[in-house]
This record gives structure tokens, sequence and C-alpha cells, in this order.
């Protein structure tokens, strides 16, 4: 019997890693080690959401200290200190990547800080210290990078959102690339902070794959919210203006001038370089790491979870996949995670609360489809100025009653997302929903409040 040096050796200190290594530990697995070349954490302690939300909460106060004045408060003229931010930022973020490395140490995991690379099926290479170590189960958990525009002349004058956590000063235009959630979130983050923000979009409206009434209403506050949005054009070319300032030049014939410009335009599976053609590790179309339900790679004994497989590009279900992956290898109990029905947030401003199936999925795999929505000023707002309204919509099978999808965006969407993504999972009823009492006054009881089912505009007209 061949001996390794580990029975686990994890590539990756994220989430989806940190979880799967330490289970593995916890099932047994004697000897296990995880490499990491830059911070155990990942993308999402390090470089995202975790980060990103708190540059959310920041923006946020400019609105607030507006509204207060309408409650009675004066707060005087507030300031804003972007390095004070930061500096908070980064030790927070210091201070839960010691965390991370804490649990796995104490859970006899070996941190390997260095970049582990394939020599073949069982074999790794060390690279900043050339040494080799073999392992019998291998699990690829690197996550994903941004993409960059490289055919883009003057590509190289953006940032990403990595990049944009580490500016050393707030800028004073911003114009953004792309219409996803990374790209909706840090425009009213900035614009939130006080800088001038243009976001460009190939498309029509912003957050492709979310329900189109989520798209629409997302994109109404955006404007609402002091963000120029450009529609149907793309980056063709960047020029440097000197003093800081750059020249986008657009498809559409314009060009926007800003002294940061910024790239989310997706995010690839982060596989160059690994050496996986080695170990007989295939990629499909997209780049990303092939895996069946069990996690398992074209190679019998190498694994893959997380943002590399692009599955559901998400870290609590790149933990659930670690955790699967743990049980099924060493805990000898097989575990396919279920990828449906995934509750998702985007903190936007207002943020987005979305679970199950948009209204269009739903009505190519279902026969009836029942919509009940409803938008409607918060209560909050209302001894306000403000006219931002909030969005509530339930998608329903019409011929079992089931609820397939909930969709939310308000003040506290991603909280609510929570509760509601456990009723659609278990497959609740919209009668069901209509049996809970109302907590009033709540902007979450219209979730069991909305009895009128919405038909389009011109059925209505017809009827």
């Amino acid at each position: 019997m061949t001996q390794y040096d580990y029975d686990l050796f994890v590539i990756g200190a994220g989430s989806g890693g940190v979880r799967a290594a330490r289970m593995a530990r916890q099932h047994g697995a004697a000897r296990v080690a995880i490499a990491e070349e830059y911070r155990v954490g990942g993308t999402c302690v390090i470089r995202g959401c975790v980060p990103k939300k708190f540059l959310v909460y920041a923006s946020e106060f400019a609105k607030t200290f507006k509204l207060a004045e309408s409650y009675g408060w004066s707060v005087g003229k507030p300031t804003f200190d972007w390095e004070k931010l930061i500096a908070a930022k980064d030790a927070e973020i210091d201070r839960l990547s010691g965390i991370y490395w804490r649990n796995l140490s104490n859970s006899g995991v070996e941190i390997i800080e260095d970049r582990a690379v394939f020599e073949d099926a069982h074999t790794l290479r060390l690279v900043k210290s050339g040494k080799t170590v073999t392992a019998d189960k291998i699990l690829v958990a690197t996550g994903g990078t941004p993409f960059a525009p490289t055919d883009i002349e003057g590509h190289e004058l953006g940032i990403s959102s990595n990049e944009a956590f580490h500016l050393e000063s707030l800028p004073k235009h911003v114009v953004i690339a792309g219409g996803g959630y990374i790209a909706c979130e840090f425009a009213q983050i900035f614009a939130g902070m006080g800088s001038q923000v243009c976001q460009v979009y190939r498309g029509d409206t912003v957050l492709r794959g979310f329900d189109d009434d989520v798209r629409s209403h997302v994109h109404e506050e955006l404007v609402h919210s002091g963000v120029r949005v450009i529609t149907h054009a793309v980056f063709e070319k960047i020029t440097d203006l000197g003093n800081g300032m750059k020249r986008v030049q657009l498809s559409n014939g314009t060009h926007v001038d800003a002294d940061v410009v910024m790239y989310a335009i997706g995010r690839d599976p982060h596989v160059v370089g690994l050496g996986l053609e080695k170990a007989g590790v295939e990629l499909d179309a997209r780049g990303a790491i092939k895996v069946d339900e069990y996690s398992q790679t074209t190679a019998a004994n190498i694994y893959a979870v997380g943002d590399v497989t692009n599955r559901v590009n998400l870290t609590p279900v790149a933990i659930r996949e670690g955790a699967a992956f743990a049980a099924t290898v060493f805990g000898g109990d097989p575990t396919a995670y279920d990828h449906n029905d995934i509750a998702s947030a985007v903190f936007t401003q207002p943020p987005v609360g979305s679970v199950g199936l948009s209204e269009a999925d739903a009505r190519k795999s279902f026969a009836q489809v029942d919509i009940y929505k409803t938008t409607f000023r918060p209560m909050k707002l209302s001894l306000t100025n403000d006219s931002s309204r909030m969005l509530m919509k339930l998608v329903v099978d019409g011929e079992t009653d089931r609820v397939l999808g909930v969709h939310i965006v308000g003040s506290d969407a991603p909280e609510m997302i929570q509760l509601a993504a456990i009723a659609v999972k278990a497959g609740l009823t919209k009668a069901q929903y209509d049996m809970a009492c109302a907590v009033h006054p709540t902007s979450a009881e219209e979730l069991v409040t909305m009895k009128e089912k919405w038909s389009p505009p011109e059925l209505k007209a017809a009827e």
C-alpha cells in the first residue's frame, strides 16, 4: 500500500477549504494540510463579502443623517474619513483571519504558507520552498478571481474589487463596468460616500439572473441614489489624462472621465497555473473544474469545492460543499449538497433578498404560475422626503399552491430572506403563508398579507 505524506491536502484556505480540512480531521483523517499563498480566510473574509459589507455600512450613514433630521435630530454637517474606515476595516480583517488560522491549528491541520501546484495526481510542488509533498486525497478550493478585460487598450489603468478595498483615498469620480451585484454594490458604496459614480452596463438593466421586477427596482434605486447608469454600452479604450485622471471611451460614442476606473464584469475560476492537466483534472467550457454531485473531479482522488467549480458561487455554499466532501470521503457518509432554493442577498441600497425561482423561470417550468406582489413606501420614510419604495413578490405554483420563489428589495431584505428560504425549502404553500399572523407594524408582514393575484396590465384590460 502506497504511503503518502498526507491523508488530505487542501489547496486554498478560503471558507470551503477551511471547513473541509477541519471536518476531515473530525472524521478521523490523521494527517491534513492546507496550503494558502495569500492569507487564511479566502475571498469572502479578506477581500469580498465581509469588507464589502463594512463599506456598505459606512456609505449608508450619509442617508441616515438626512433621515434623522426628519425625526427631530440636529446632527450638524457630517464629515467622512476614508483612511479611518479602511484602517478599522483592515484591523477587523486581521482579527478574523487570525481566528480562521487558530481554528485550523487547533483542529490539528498543518498550515503551509505557500502556493501548491500539481506534479501528478498525488504529488504537489510547493512553489516558494521547492519542496514536493504527496497526498492520498487532494481538494482544490482556490475560489475565483476578478475577470480583467485584457483586450481593451489601456486596461491596465483599471482596478478590480480587490484593489478597491485598498485605495489610498476616496475617489472623486468613479466609473464602473458591469451590472452584476459587485458593480451595483460598489456603485452605491462610492455614491453614498460622496463620489460621483457612473455605471456602464452592456444589457438593458442590471442584475441579470434575478427576477425582472427586482432588476427594474434596483435599477431605479441606483438612479435615485445618484448613480448615473449607462446601458447598452461597454468600455472600448482607457486613456491616461494625467494628474490621476483617466478617460474611458464607450462603445456608444461617448466618454467618461474618472480618477478610478473599476471592472466588475464577472469572476473566473482560479485555476491558472495549478497544473491540473498533469493530474488528469478536466475543466468545463467556462474554465471551471468539472465535478460530480459529490465534488469529485475526473481524477478519482481529487475533489473541488466552491467558486472554482462554478456551481453556486456563494460563501455559505462553499462551506456546505466542503462539509459534504469531508462526510463523503472521510466520514463514510456519501453526501451530495442540494444546490436548489439557495437564498442570496445583494447589498445594494436598499438591499435585495431572493430565494427560489424568478417569475420568468417559473413560467418556463410550470403550467400555471400565480404572482403576488406589492410596492410600498416603508414606514420609516413616512416622516421624510425620501420617496424610495420597497418591493415584495411571491412566485406561486398555480396548481399546487407551493411558493416557488420569494423576492424582496428593501431595508432588511437579506435578514428576511433567510427565514423565507426555510419556508421555500420546506415546500410551504401560499395558504400556509396566509395562515401566519402578521407582525405589525413591520415591512415583513406584507409577506403574509398579500391576497390579490397580480395580472399583467394587458390581461387586466382584456378582462
